[in-house]
Order: C-alpha cells, then structure tokens, then sequence
C-alpha cells in the first residue's frame, strides 16, 4: 500500500470509529440508500448500473459498519490492557503501545497510534494533542535492558525534525533509563517514563468495579462460595460472583497487595 492510500485509510478509519453507534449506523444506511438507490434512479441508470451501484453501495456500507465494530473491539482490548493487566512484560510491543495510547487518553489527551510493527515509524509510536499543545511519544518495551544516551538523543532528533520543542516529547520504557541518558533528557526537555512512573500513572486511571445496580465502586471479598465483589453503599445488595472470573479475582488481588 502507498504512502497516500495508508493515509487515507488511516484517517477515514480515525473518523469512522470516532462515531457513536448511531451515527456509524445512519451513516452506512445513508451511504446504501443514497449511492445504492437514490443516485441512480435519480440519474434514470440502466437495470445493470443500478445493479452495479446497489453493489457497490452494500460493500461501502458494510465496510463502514465493520470498520466501527474493529474500532470498537479495539477499544475494548485497550481497556482491558490497563484495568486488567498486573505484569506488563506478558504484552507485546503493540499491545504495550496500545496500553500507553490507553493511559494518555484517560489522562486527557487526544491520541493516535502511529507506531508501526512491520516497518519504521519514524521514532513516533504516538501522537497526542490536548489544549492546542501537540506532543510525540516513543515506547520502548524493553524489560531489562536499560535505554542509553544514543536512543535519548535519536528521539531529540525526531522532535527536531518535527518542529516541536524538547518538552513536547515523551520517552517511555518497561525498564529504566541510564544516568547518561536522563542528563541528556534533561538538557533536551523531555519527558522520561519509566516502569515504576508508568505502574504508579496506570493505579491513577484504572476505573473501580461499579455497583450494577447503584454504580458506587465495589469492594473485593471472599465466603465460602468464592471470591466476590460487593457493594458497600447501604442498603444496596449489588454483587458479582467471581467464581466464573478468576482472573479478575487475582487482577484484583494483586492491585490490593
């Protein structure tokens, strides 16, 4: 795929899964009736161009619908990845993206993810922009190897090509940074997060277990039956059975320990 198509595709889809659900739906009807019917018996087509046009139309739509499904699942998995995920070496370069893009948005930024996994992406795996400031964001999912002064310096550069200050930059790692590496962070401005600044940025937006019925935030517990969430609002009798969920029973566990 060309540069200009990968573009396009990337803004459309940008635009398509930004929608509410409604929208996204009138949008693919609008496209069917329009394009598929309206168009060509307004232009009087012959049966074979309106057979074609209605086929076209269809797929279009469709295409739509599926584009705003994956934005939705997508988003979904993101979610998961910062209230569930305890241990954030078990991620993949991608998905450990995806956990940060994840954690700036619920900090108040507008993201996209520009990383790519098959190919360079320029030293920018994230863009961010919030208030008119606009910001860069490398991730690095290393987990022991400590990133040097060479890899702090290319990410200066990178905002230099970009016409953006050193402070519109953000350096995050599982692992940590060496002493070289953060005087020159410093001299350049940038923002350097490393394992315990991302666990500790993470505990602050991860959202409580709501009550369903009331929506207060639950408290983990355990009887005789099994792990449970319950509600501690009086008189509610909101709970959930984790027996069927273990692996929020631990998750739970190991953000209380």
């Amino acid at each position: 795929m060309s540069k200009p198509d990968e573009l396009l595709e990337q803004a459309l889809t940008s635009v398509i899964t930004r929608l509410p659900g409604a929208a996204a739906a009138a949008l693919a009807l609008v496209i069917y009736v329009g394009a598929g019917l309206a168009l060509p018996l307004a232009l009087r087509w012959s049966v074979m161009g309106l057979v074609i046009a209605n086929i076209v139309a269809t797929f279009i739509a469709v295409l739509v619908a599926l584009c705003w499904l994956a934005g939705q699942v997508e988003e979904s998995r993101r979610r998961q990845l910062v209230e569930w995920t305890t241990d954030l070496r078990l991620l993949s370069a991608e998905e450990f993206e995806w956990l940060v893009g994840e954690l700036f948005r619920r900090e108040g930024w507008d993201v996209q993810e520009t990383g790519r996994q098959d190919g360079p992406d320029g030293n920018i795996d994230l863009e961010l922009t919030r208030d008119g400031h606009h910001a860069i964001v490398q991730c690095k999912r290393w987990t022991s190897r400590l990133v040097n002064v060479d890899e702090v310096r290319n990410f200066g550069g990178t905002l230099l090509r970009e016409g953006l200050a050193g402070s519109s930059g953000v350096f995050v790692t599982l692992s940590g940074f060496t002493a070289q590496a953060r005087t020159e962070a410093r001299k350049i401005g940038l923002t350097l997060v490393d394992r315990r600044d991302l666990y500790t940025r993470m505990e602050k937006v991860r959202r409580s277990e709501p009550c369903p019925i009331c929506q207060t935030p639950m408290t983990l517990g355990r009887s005789a039956r099994g792990w449970w969430l319950r509600c501690v609002q009086a008189g509610c009798q909101g709970k959930r059975d984790l027996g069927t969920d273990p692996g929020r029973a631990v998750d739970l566990l190991t953000r209380q320990a």
